[in-house]
């Protein structure tokens, strides 16, 4: 019998003793069973953990009691007494024969007596049912299993016989049958409770001990499931269950009334109030004052305690831990998981992580209740934080509203117990993680050495942590890091573990040396007993100077159970408020002030004041000051404003409103978010088409701030981005601007929705959606349950996330922050190759952006903070925080931002009263209040037009802002101050409102005439002296003027213990400061901040009583302890010795700036001594001595938190009248205080003229300031490690540390590693992490620190993004007049029909050819002579170098019309499938096809390749499908279908596969067209990339090295050859051969656009003619041409060159025959004997139409159609580059190293030899006709070939072939001859008909020298022509790259 496992007996005693003290107890009438049972838990636990060893892991079966056996041992027989004869056996009954099942009995009235409980029995027999049984419950466990008396003492309710002793007995009567020993722990199972409608129901198991240990072996990974409901407002639970609890409620505390404690269905429990306790009231109302407890029923929300089975006698309790399967589970888990999980895996006291302490956290319970105690808060002064550690946590019952109980500490323990991803691959075995005692002594060692102001962080233990498991395992990880992972790895090495037995022994040591901040309990048994000893502590006082109690119990081998309670007031305050959402604390300030308990506050201020209440001293001081003025300060504002009425404009020069315009930091950031965007645009993904867009439209959404919206209209309006963007033609007005910003309110929604239309409706226009301020609300519309409800949660998800924005191509979504770390997470929807961040202003030292600003933001202001400078800009009021402690001590249920609100706005308003002139009130507020107050009223004295400061006081709960402003407003009402200063509250949801005085001065200051014009943003308040209470709990972008002096953030509340948060608010002070005048010296000679009204301080303070509570006790500024600190309590340090020597101040490191703040001052910012040498300065400090007035550190004027809660009771007053003996925090570092004359000299300043010098003063609180201000081992300031938003949880403890040099791409990157979203966030549903596709490709992210000008910089974008799209609609092409047009003689003969649309062919017969080129593009080539011409050689200018021909034409920009040829770059709709790009298809299959045919002159058989595209296979005829490619179809001369172009198209082009212009499905607009590419072998692949759907036409390999003759020359014989082919195919079809098509067209791959002109005559030769030139589409002007009559008579046909000079006398005759270049419809019928030279590379179009106009064929140029040439940088004739063969070589080519003389020792060069002799004839031929040099009457004769001599030299060409053309030569006299590889036509009888100079130059060109030799032999040219050896040249080639050879003589 028993219930407790007595351990080893050591002496006979102890049955005695044991029976003795049953019987005691069972004689006392005490419910609480008697102490001496103590006697009885021995020390036995380790023995039982030893002997569960081997117990079975799942005893759910056990539990049903069909299984009670132990495997380990054999089961011990059992024989059971023989029933009395004659009595029931039956199943279900007693011996007596009545029903004891609880179904049959639940709802008949069962007679209880006191002291008894009703329990259910489980029959092994009758496994559905329960008996009902009455038992005494001394005999049954408390809640954790413990103080269960031994033995049993029970009645049968059925036949309501009493006194049952043994469970033996009473099993037998109620018809257990057992077969084993029976045991009570077995058998008796549920308490029995009734619910709502009296019907007795099974309650909560009972809780025996011992299962505690199975369930640790059954279940050894704790779950985290359930959250639970608050209960209701009377009795709200702090504790804990964080495994799976089914069931509805635990056991009911000893000493409870009897009967179990709730229903049975938890989701009523909850609402049903008291739960009746088996007919009873619950022990809620009776309070039971017995055991000195407040016994509290758990609500059902805590579950049923499941057990793992019956333990044996040894056992102590019941674990509730592993579930049980029989109740079914939790109900309730399910649907709060996902909100549980949010709760529970970060690691950091902040909003948003846990519920508030009104609800239950999940945290692990087990074993005995502890009963908090009464009035815990009351006897504390502060509710204690208790954070669950290791193993089990006992449940709490009583005044649970005193406690907070939160799961971080177990969270951020189990976390740190996962073994690093890093090494997982090595095996998870082969690291150990770090054990829980180490993690429990390093969490001891961190408390130790907090300083009692410091708060913990999650995150700090985790880095240690962190540190602690690398440094251990340092070994194996460099080992893993440097080898290959092998099977086996080696154990590592033994390192001393700390063991349990040694934890409390080594924490106690550890905690010894902090003067008991850290009190470690230990604890035998179970937490329960430290939490008790705990409370007790407490409630005795004892822990008054105890911060952090930790509790250990380490008595099991197997694991530890520890929990740490904070119970140090400052802490516990801070951790407790933390653990608020934003939401409720809102809720928890808006219940303190309606429910009027802050009245209490302010009856508390008014004892204060001995001279009575603030109000009834405002009151008097109204009444006497009513009527007259009586203050100089207020005579002096009236006189001002009086003048102001007058009219007299009183001149200030230090105000000046700028006027917007672009710095050049928004200009390089808006060139990076167009570079962004054009890099999406020309990725392969088809994502953005820059292209089909013709305009940029916007629309910039904000967060529902009116004051960002009135400010972002503003910007808007002042940028011209709608004029700049042709949104608005006419006037543009403000209405018309606000349709371009959306506010994120309710209305938000109709608006986005019509954006969404115009989009669609609108596919030509690029919509840039500009998201500002966007890390502000990214709740998922998904998971927050509240979105039904309320609209406006999640409506950035709902809008910027919806499917329509996401798929729209024309829409790109810009992301705008200052804190981007919330969007930079695992899931985020941003590539970070979209990411822009802001630039830094410097790189190694130079200034990458020079302007005439400077930001200062965080990182400067935290570098005031560094010694070297007098002024930090980071303050902190000491003598503030000390009043707020002292309060909070005081009032402990007040909210602490309650308390600091009131505090604060009463050290306002004794301020103002101060500087009216009531100066006892100094001595009830601080110096700092006091130092803001003064330059506020004193500011516009020094101007003349009355300009003061703004403060901003930052509230951030509207309630709270309304009752500051409402104070100040009526402490200003009393005080006559109205028309002094305005008061402004400042709240999102309202627009500003400001006073008609104050009005009217703006007005007049900015100049402004409209009479209804009221300021709408805090920009406009500039020079406006005011307080701007600033209220919302986030700031939503508003920028503040710069006569923003004081930023007042004191009462920012613990939730900005996140990054985003804390650099927010910090943001507001962010600030442009002149860079004209040096930091250093700007605030020494300012009158505010060091003149007489600045508040000094003596050293000999008064002794003040102080109230503490409800003590009092008197200290002497002696005792008052130096700040640690730079708090601003008094004016700056007083020696070096102060800063220097602060105790383990983490501050004193050098703290850097944060990373993320990249654009940082070059200047430190406060006044310091810079200047001088660093022994000057020590004398300086030396020098000071003890100041007259108390300096920062002096210990008189900063008292310590505990010190006083009259801190600011100091008198203030100046001490000494003199100006000598007066300082400031602004003036203490000068050597010499400021004599009279300089202040009032100083003091006609205008505090405007500060204003662009120094930034504003930060006051924080002392929390925040030290997070700011310290710094980690590595320089990082602490704030930046924090978790960077509310909305994100990291990933992992085991990530590196963020590195101070890490740039803010680098933090991107660290961020979307680490970092996860919460279930909340809305990039929470994008699961696939890390794949580029979970991307959005057109979304970018701009980040840069607040305030900096992003808005500019995206306005700016638009603009350039804008001009970029009309670009890109826009293209050069070449603009130039004809060349020579002069030397156009009037010939004998014109075309005069005007009119004709086609020339006709007899006429045109008759016209004569024009040999002169007019094509600009040839302005350096060699003039062509025919007899017409007589040129004087001043005609032509002097011959340009060949790079600047390109560098010097002239273009023109034209507006791409819709006829245009495209390249690479352009997509749309409408050629996506002609280009073979589309997202939804595949890329078009080609195939590879071979086409051969021989050519004479090439001596062997040409093999060319066809890729032709599937798509294109119709074009061409094979000899099946699929098979052999036999032609390319030709249609007929008589078609004269309208639909398609009957010549093919022929482009040949190399090195622009991106660039040229192929795409000419817009040119032919849509008209079916044969188009080829002629390529290069080795260029083709990159081709069909990018023109996958075009036909290739492969030239061979041969080739790769040849110029565009080559490709000319193959066209033109393929396409001779295919007509052949077609002639006999179609032959056979019966069509004549002279019918089928012979034309082609050979056209640059630089075409762009073609024209016509219409010509309006008055005439047939009128010369009075009109005529315009329109833009028409290729196929215009192809089927115009084709359809010429006898078209097949000409041989060539061409177009005009596009000009803008072009004029009438061009285009008045319409046809031409002359030279036709670019586009050329060839007719490869005609010119079947006329061959390009396949071996040219320069002017071989020219070369051509000489032979085919020589060989009396005609050319036909169409003057009234044009073609327009784009200019392209790259490819064609300039991919051919002339290099040496030495590679190394760095030395220039020069034009004349390109030929040498043959055998010499010239070095080779790698080009082509035909190259190297075109470009040296066009660069050098003077050298080998030097009489030819200007001459033109006497040009170079050219035989059958033209080439170019350089503009200097005329030519004359003349074809050898007989019955050719030629001109008259009979007048002329050569000065030279070239022969050029001539052939068998040229003999000696044809040169013999030329007539030469004397001196006459010959130059001769072979293949070799054999040739030459031959040449000059065949032709007797050493008749008339002299040469010698010497003359012998030839191209600088090497021997296998077939060099040319000329040979050079004279004429004799």
């Amino acid at each position: 019998m028993g219930n407790s496992y007595a351990g080893p007996l050591k002496t006979a005693r102890f049955e005695e003793l044991l029976r003795n003290s049953i019987e005691a107890s069972l004689r006392s009438s005490s419910l609480a069973p008697r102490p001496v049972f103590s006697q009885l838990y021995l020390e036995a636990e380790q023995q039982l953990a030893a002997l569960e060893g081997g117990s079975r892991a799942d005893n759910e079966e056990e539990e049903e009691g069909e299984a009670g056996l132990e495997p380990s041992c054999p089961p011990n027989p059992y024989q059971m007494h023989p029933p009395p004869e004659g009595c029931c056996t039956t199943d279900g009954f007693c011996q007596a024969g009545k029903d004891l099942r609880l179904v049959s009995i639940s709802s008949e009235p069962i007679d209880v007596p006191a002291g008894f409980l009703l329990v259910g029995a489980k029959s092994p027999s009758l496994p559905d049912h329960l008996l009902v049984c009455a038992v005494d419950k001394r005999f049954l466990p408390d809640d954790n299993g413990h103080n269960a008396l031994l033995g049993f003492s029970g009645n049968c309710v059925g036949c309501g016989k009493k006194g049952f002793c043994y469970f033996t007995e009473f099993s037998n009567h109620i018809n257990l049958k057992l077969t084993t020993q029976p045991k009570k722990q077995k058998h008796l199972k549920y308490y029995l409770v009734r619910n709502a409608q009296g019907a007795l129901t099974k309650g909560p198991l009972i809780c025996w001990r011992g299962s505690e240990f199975r369930g640790r072996q059954a279940n050894p990974s704790p779950c985290s499931s359930a959250l639970f409901p608050p209960l209701d407002s009377s009795g709200p639970l702090a504790a804990f269950s964080g495994e799976p609890t089914p069931g509805t409620n635990p056991s009911i505390p000893v000493g409870a009334q009897p009967a179990g404690p709730a229903p049975d269905h938890p989701s009523l429990t909850a609402a049903a109030g008291p739960a009746v306790l088996n007919g009873k009231d619950s022990p809620k109302q009776q309070q039971l004052v017995k055991s000195k407890l407040s016994a509290v029923p758990r609500p059902s929300a805590l579950g049923i305690l499941s057990n793992s089975g019956p333990p044996k006698k040894r056992h102590k309790g019941w674990s509730p831990e592993s579930p049980s399967a029989a109740d079914g589970g939790y109900p309730q888990g399910g649907g709060n998981r996902a909100k549980y999980e949010s709760v529970g895996v970060a690691c950091m006291p902040q909003v948003g992580l846990v519920e508030p302490a009104s609800v239950t956290f999940p945290v692990v319970a087990s074993g005995e209740p502890v009963s908090v105690p009464d009035n815990l808060l009351k006897i504390c002064k502060a509710k204690p934080v208790i954070f669950k550690g290791h193993g089990n946590f006992p449940y709490l019952c009583g005044n649970l509203n005193d406690v907070v109980v939160s799961p971080l500490l177990y969270t951020c323990y189990q976390n740190s117990q996962s073994i690093s991803r890093a090494y997982e691959q090595y095996g998870a075995s082969t690291i150990q993680p770090i054990s829980e005692e180490m993690q429990l002594l390093l969490t001891v060692y961190y408390l130790v050495q907090l300083a009692a102001d410091q708060v913990p962080l999650m995150e700090d233990l985790e880095q240690i942590f962190l540190r602690s498991w690398r440094e251990s395992h340092l070994t194996e990880i460099r080992q893993y890091q440097q080898a290959p992972p092998q099977p086996f790895p080696p154990a590592p090495g033994a390192v001393a573990p700390v063991t349990s037995a040694q934890l409390p022994w080594l924490a106690g040591l550890a905690a010894s040396s902090c003067n008991d901040s850290v009190h470690v309990i230990e604890c035998t048994y179970s937490l329960a007993e430290g939490l008790s000893e705990m409370f007790r502590l407490l409630v005795e006082g004892k822990l008054a100077k105890t911060n952090y109690v930790v509790i250990i119990c380490a008595c099991r081998s197997a694991a530890i159970d520890s929990c740490i309670a904070v119970t140090g007031k400052y802490q516990a305050r801070i951790l407790s408020e933390s653990l608020l959402t934003p939401a409720e604390y809102q809720k928890e300030v808006n219940y303190e002030l309606v429910t009027g308990k802050v009245d209490s506050l302010g009856a508390f201020f008014s004892t204060l004041c001995p001279e009575g209440d603030i109000d009834i001293l405002l009151d008097k001081f109204h009444q006497e000051n009513q009527g007259h003025i009586s203050s100089s300060l207020t005579a002096s504002s009236v006189t001002k404003s009086a003048s102001l009425d007058i009219g007299v404009a009183p001149v200030c020069t230090s105000y000046n409103l700028e006027a917007p315009h672009i710095r050049p930091f928004q200009l390089a950031v808006a060139q990076k978010l167009l570079s962004h965007v054009c890099s999406i645009a020309d990725s392969s993904t088809q994502n953005l088409d820059l292209g089909s867009f013709e305009k940029v439209d916007f629309l910039i959404c904000i967060p529902p701030s009116e004051v960002t919206y009135r400010q972002t209209l503003f910007h808007v309006w002042h940028s011209g981005v709608l004029l700049e963007l042709g949104l608005d033609k006419e006037h543009v007005t403000k209405q018309r601007v606000e349709q371009y910003v959306l506010k994120l309110d309710a209305e938000a929604q109709a608006r986005f929705k019509s954006f969404l239309q115009s989009s669609s409706q609108n596919p030509h226009t690029l919509f840039i959606l500009i998201h500002d301020h966007a890390h502000w609300d990214l709740l998922s519309t998904v998971h927050n349950l509240c979105s039904q409800s309320d609209p406006s949660v999640g409506l950035v998800d709902r809008l910027l996330n919806c499917r329509e924005l996401k798929e729209a191509p024309n829409i790109v979504t810009l992301h705008v922050t200052s804190f981007p770390y919330a969007l930079q997470t695992q899931r985020t929807l941003i590539s970070p190759y979209n990411e822009i961040h802001w630039p830094a202003s410097y790189s190694n030292g130079t200034d990458l952006y020079p302007e005439n600003k400077k930001y200062f933001g965080l990182s400067e202001f935290i570098e005031s903070t560094l010694s070297g400078h007098s002024l930090p800009l980071l303050r902190y009021d000491s003598s503030f925080e000390a009043m707020v402690t002292a309060l909070g001590k005081r009032f402990p249920r007040l909210h602490s931002a309650v308390i600091r609100t009131f505090v604060l706005v009463q050290h306002y308003a004794a301020a103002m009263m101060a500087v009216r002139g009531l100066s006892q009130m100094k001595k009830y507020t601080s110096v700092e209040t006091l130092e803001i107050t003064q330059n506020l009223l004193n500011s516009p004295k020094q101007c003349p037009c009355g300009h003061g400061l703004m403060v901003l006081l930052r509230v951030p709960c509207s309630p709270l802002a309304a009752v500051a402003y409402e104070r100040l407003a009526h402490v200003r009402a009393r005080l006559a101050l109205e028309q002094h200063f305005e008061i402004i509250l400042g709240n999102p949801s309202a627009g500003i409102t400001v006073g008609k005085h104050f009005v009217k001065q703006l007005k007049m200051w900015q100049k402004i005439e409209d009479a209804e014009w009221r300021p709408q943003t805090y920009l406009e308040l500039e020079g406006l002296p005011c307080i701007l209470i600033f209220s919302g709990m986030d700031p939503h972008g508003e920028s503040l003027p710069r006569s923003l002096r004081y930023c007042d953030l004191r009462l920012i509340n613990s939730s900005c213990l996140v990054r985003t948060a804390l650099e927010q608010e910090l943001g507001l002070a962010a600030y442009f400061v002149s860079s004209e005048i040096p930091l250093e010296k700007g605030p020494r000679n300012e009158g505010l901040e060091s003149d007489a009204e600045k508040p000094s301080s003596t050293d000999n303070e008064e002794e003040e009583p102080v109230t503490e509570g409800s003590t009092s006790e008197k200290r002497s500024p002696v005792k008052r302890e130096r700040p640690r600190s730079r708090d601003s309590a008094s004016s700056c340090r007083s020696s070096k010795a102060s800063s220097s020597a602060l105790c383990g101040e983490t501050s004193a490191q050098p703290g850097g700036p944060l990373p993320g703040e990249q654009a940082r001052s070059p200047t430190p910012c406060g006044p310091s001594e810079e200047g001088r040498a660093p022994g000057d300065k020590q004398r300086l400090r030396a020098s000071q001595g003890p100041p007259p007035v108390i300096s920062r550190h002096s210990p008189g004027l900063a008292s310590q938190p505990d010190s006083s809660l009259k801190t600011s009771q100091r008198s203030v007053q100046v001490s000494v009248p003199s100006s000598s003996q007066l300082s400031s925090s602004g003036s203490s570092s000068l050597p010499t205080v400021p004599a009279a004359g300089t202040l009032a000299l100083q003091a006609s300043q205008c505090s405007m003229t500060k204003a662009c010098q120094q930034p504003p003063v930060v006051f924080l609180p002392k929390l925040v300031y030290d997070m700011v201000t310290s710094t980690d081992s590595s320089g990082l300031p602490k704030a930046a490690s924090l978790l960077p938003s509310h909305s994100v949880m990291w990933a992992s403890s085991f990530r590196p540390l963020l590195s101070k040099t890490m740039t803010s791409t680098e933090q991107s990157l660290y961020y979307r590693q680490w970092t996860v979203p919460r279930p909340s966030h809305m990039d929470y549903g994008n699961r696939t992490e890390g794949r580029v596709d979970s991307f959005h490709p057109r979304r970018l992210l701009l980040s840069g620190p607040p305030q900096v000008g992003k808005t500019g910089a995206y306005l700016q974008f638009l603009s350039i993004l804008s001009r970029m799209l009309i670009r890109l609609t826009e293209v050069d092409v070449y603009d130039e007049g004809e060349i020579n047009a002069d030397l156009r003689e009037e010939a004998d003969w014109h075309y005069v029909q005007l009119g004709d649309p086609w020339p006709d062919l007899e006429l045109f017969r008759k016209l004569p050819f024009d040999y002169i080129i007019h094509d600009p593009k040839y302005e350096d080539a060699s003039l062509i002579c025919s007899h017409h011409q007589h040129v004087k050689s001043e005609d032509r200018g002097p011959p340009r170098r060949p790079e600047e021909l390109h560098v010097r034409r002239p273009t023109a920009r034209m507006r791409l019309s819709k006829y245009a040829a495209y390249n690479t770059y352009h997509h749309c709709e409408q050629c996506h499938q002609y280009m073979g790009f589309h997202p939804r298809y595949q890329l078009y299959e080609s195939t590879l096809h071979a086409f051969a045919f021989s050519y004479s002159m090439l001596g062997e058989e040409i093999q060319l390749h066809f890729i032709i595209p599937k798509s294109k296979e119709h074009h061409f005829v094979f000899s099946q499908p699929g098979g052999q490619l036999e032609s390319m179809r030709l249609p007929l001369v008589t078609d004269k279908s309208q639909e398609y172009i009957k010549s093919p198209t022929f482009t040949p082009t190399t090195g622009r596969h991106e660039h040229g212009l192929f795409n000419l499905y817009h040119a032919m607009d849509g008209a079916s067209h044969l188009h080829v590419l002629v390529v290069k072998e080795y260029e083709m692949p990159i081709y069909k990339k990018y023109w996958p759907n075009h036909i290739m036409l492969v030239l061979p390999s041969i080739f790769n090295s040849a110029g565009v003759g080559a490709a000319h020359f193959l066209i033109k014989e393929l396409s001779y050859h295919n007509l052949e082919l077609e002639r006999n195919r179609q032959e056979e079809l019966g069509i004549k051969p002279q019918d089928i098509w012979p034309f082609i067209v050979i056209s640059d791959d630089s075409c762009v656009m073609w024209n016509v002109v219409d010509v309006d005559g008055g005439g047939e030769r009128s010369r009075e003619f009109s005529w315009s030139e329109r833009n028409v589409s290729l196929k215009y002007i192809m089927q115009h041409i084709e359809a010429a009559p006898n078209i097949t008579h000409y041989a060539l046909i061409g177009l005009r060159k596009w000009s803008s000079k072009t004029g009438s006398r061009e285009v008045r005759e319409p046809f031409s025959r002359c030279h036709v270049h670019d586009f050329i419809v060839l007719n490869v019928d005609l010119t079947q004997n006329v061959q390009y030279n396949q071996n040219r590379f320069l002017c071989d179009d020219v070369d051509f139409n000489l032979r085919v106009h020589s060989a009396g064929l005609l050319l036909c140029r169409f003057n009234r159609f044009s073609v327009m040439k784009k200019q392209i940088a790259v490819g064609g004739h300039r991919s051919f580059h002339i290099t040496s063969k030495v590679s190394d070589s760095p030395v220039a080519i020069v034009p004349a190293q390109y030929i040498c003389a043959p055998d010499s020792k010239h070095p080779f060069l790698a080009a082509p030899a035909q190259l190297l002799l075109e470009k040296f004839l066009q660069q050098h031929s003077h050298r080998f006709f030097p009489l030819s040099l200007r001459n033109q009457g006497h040009p170079v004769l050219l035989v059958d070939c033209y080439l170019n001599l350089g503009s200097q030299i005329s030519v004359c060409y003349v074809s050898s072939r007989p019955h050719s053309l030629n001109i008259s030569c009979s007048d002329f006299m050569f000065s030279g001859l070239l022969l050029y590889l001539c052939d068998s036509f040229v003999g000696a009888g044809f040169l013999k008909k030329f007539h030469f100079l004397k001196g006459a130059t010959l130059c001769v060109i072979c293949q070799d020298r054999n040739s030459l030799r031959q040449t000059v032999v065949r032709l007797e040219l050493e008749d008339e022509w002299q040469f010698r050896l010497r003359d012998e040249f030839q191209t600088a080639n090497a021997k296998e790259d077939r060099p040319l050879f000329f040979l050079t003589g004279r004429h004799i």
